[in-house]
Order: C-alpha cells, then sequence, then structure tokens
C-alpha cells in the first residue's frame, strides 16, 4: 500500500535550500518515490496556522518511505535541511484501494 510523505516547510536558507532539493530529489528517486506535490499554489480552506510550502512525496510503502529517511543518501540531505529549512515532517500510510466503496 502507497505512503506518503508530507512535508510542511519554511525557507531559511535559499542557497542551502536549493541545494537541500538537489540532494533530496535524488535520494527520493532511488528509493521510487515520486513528487506529487512540490510547493505548487496552496489555499487555506479552513483552521490555522497560515499554511507553509508543502510537498507531498509518494512512495510504494511505508517501509521504503522508512528505508529513504534512514538511508545514506538521504542523510546527505539532512546534514543541509538544518540551515536550509524549518519544517514539519509526516508519513502517512496511504489507503487499500481494494477496500474501498465503488459506484
Amino acid at each position: 500500500m502507497a505512503a506518503y510523505v508530507i512535508s510542511e516547510v519554511e525557507v531559511r536558507d535559499t542557497g542551502a535550500m536549493e541545494l537541500y532539493r538537489t540532494l533530496a530529489a535524488r535520494s527520493i528517486a532511488r528509493y521510487g518515490g515520486r513528487y506529487l506535490v512540490r510547493g505548487g499554489a496552496a489555499e487555506l480552506v479552513e483552521g490555522g496556522p497560515a499554511l507553509k510550502t508543502i510537498v507531498i512525496v509518494e512512495f510504494a510503502s511505508m517501509a521504503r518511505a522508512r528505508e529513504w529517511y534512514a538511508s545514506p543518501e538521504y542523510s546527505k540531505a539532512l546534514k543541509v535541511r538544518q540551515t536550509a529549512l524549518e519544517r514539519r515532517l509526516l508519513f502517512v500510510e496511504g489507503v487499500d484501494l481494494a477496500d474501498q466503496p465503488t459506484g
């Protein structure tokens, strides 16, 4: 079942952010992830606080998402992340489409 890594990001250092994005994107691709949302326009419809930049990455499974996060490839990006951005990070399991009602 697919799993999603959802980041809510606030950029601290633009130059470091570009390096982080490059390193993160390479590691995500290596672990079979794909970007579904990468900082596109977002609209807050209910609740608060104000939105930050949203990034959503899909992996084949929660195990694969965790493997990516703990990987040596992503550890390089994590070192840069400390100065590049502030974020909230969530791992969310998707739904099994076979369990969804039809019609």
